[in-house]
């Protein structure tokens, strides 16, 4: 059993999504108190813009490690959300500051259902790679 630079790709990046867990749960829950008007939007969107760029470079950072440990099966499995985050952030409201949020629109029916979605999809797809990563880290340090 010896610890390989795969393996710690593997454990930095199950650290890494369990941070993501975390704040795709954030997302839902203050998506969720923006659509019951239990918090103003000014509010909910300082606090969540501030977490948008830790979030795409936590994915990011591990993307770039699988990509030099050559794990190809998991570089594929990871490129469509890395380069969703590219897109994303690309078409971004134009805003003083980081962020993908914007106070004034994200009360919209149609923003507010989109955010939403995109953070239970967030969440299963972080659910799905922690565990993924978690076999796959078992597996290097067993081999």
């Amino acid at each position: 059993m010896a610890l390989t630079f795969v393996a710690l790709c593997y454990i930095i990046a199950l650290i890494l999504t369990a941070a993501l867990i975390f704040f795709a749960i954030w997302h839902i829950i203050a998506f969720d108190e923006l659509k019951t008007d239990y918090k103003n939007p000014i509010d909910q969107c300082n606090t969540l813009n501030p977490l948008v760029l830790p979030e795409y470079t936590c994915h990011a950072l591990f993307t770039v490690l699988f990509l030099c440990s050559a794990q190809w099966m998991i570089l594929l499995f990871n490129m469509p959300l890395f380069a969703y985050h590219i897109h994303r952030y690309m078409h971004r409201p134009k805003m003083s500051g980081p962020g993908l949020y914007d106070p004034t629109t994200i009360m919209n029916a149609d923003q507010l259902t989109r955010a939403m979605r995109e953070g239970w999809i967030k969440l299963g797809f972080y659910l799905i790679s922690f565990f993924c990563y978690l076999y796959c880290m078992i597996y290097e340090l067993v081999s």
